[in-house]
């Protein structure tokens, strides 16, 4: 297995509380893994770890080999590590595509005073941003939209902007927090098609945070179960279906919880 994403024992404490206690896992190039739990388990936080949106109390997040925890979130993201949001973060009054756009400035090569002035570099720069957001609205089957103002997007199409935004700034690893959340069950088989193709058609690895376990079970290799902040199952999601300790801790039972 190429390790492309390496968890080693990474600790998160707040004051006495411990949200996530030395979970150690890997994610290979190419892979979709998900993360699942109960409520409260310190999933979302373990995504902040890995995003470097929080420092880690102990422990280390490598990318390629290169450690990359309690960086500063920009550098992360620089590095190829991106992460979407719950609720998505995008400019409301600007248009999809305009959004886009303005998402692979973390990729630009011209300055900020460059961009004011309209260099040569932030022409290019430009140039070359808008010719991208046509591909991945392309990819991502959004020109019927690629006009509308983001305010006027139903929750199906936001989660696809949040993607496409995660797309622009060229991740190679995408982290997908809750991307089903509030779709009925077409929108969800949909947002499931789309990622696997982030992952077959541009070679994004994902890791999910979600929910939804009839989606986690189609859409994974693999999964990661955490309870009270420290792991308790990893494996496929037959392996984890079946397993008691998840059944206990989280699914209830595998009819109402996974939908067998």
């Amino acid at each position: 297995m190429n390790k492309l994403l390496e968890l080693r024992a990474i600790t998160k404490r707040f004051g006495g509380l411990t949200a996530v206690n030395e979970v150690s896992f890997d994610v290979a190039q190419g892979e979709i893994l998900s993360v699942i739990g109960p409520n409260g388990a310190g999933k979302s936080t373990l995504f902040q770890l890995i995003s470097s949106f929080l420092s880690t109390s102990s422990g280390e997040v490598l990318l390629n080999g290169e450690r990359i925890n309690n960086l500063s979130p920009h550098v992360v993201a620089r590095k190829g590590v991106v992460r979407t949001f719950q609720e998505t973060t995008v400019f409301r009054s600007m248009t999809v595509k305009e959004n886009i756009v303005a998402a692979h400035h973390l990729r630009s090569k011209a300055s900020l005073f460059g961009f004011f002035l309209g260099t040569a570099a932030a022409r290019e720069d430009e140039k070359s941003f808008g010719k991208s957001a046509d591909s991945i609205i392309e990819f991502l089957d959004m020109g019927s939209i690629r006009d509308e103002l983001a305010s006027n997007l139903p929750q199906g199409h936001l989660r696809a902007l949040g993607m496409a935004i995660g797309l622009a700034t060229d991740p190679l690893v995408l982290l997908l927090d809750e991307p089903f959340a509030g779709m009925n069950h077409d929108e969800t088989m949909k947002m499931v098609n789309l990622v696997k193709r982030l992952r077959d058609e541009r070679n994004v690895t994902v890791l999910l945070v979600e929910h939804d376990m009839p989606a986690v079970m189609k859409i994974s290799d693999r999964v990661v179960v955490i309870n009270f902040g420290q792991k308790i199952a990893e494996g496929s999601p037959s392996e984890i279906q079946n397993n008691p300790k998840v059944i206990e801790a989280y699914l209830g039972s595998e009819d109402a919880a996974i939908g067998m």
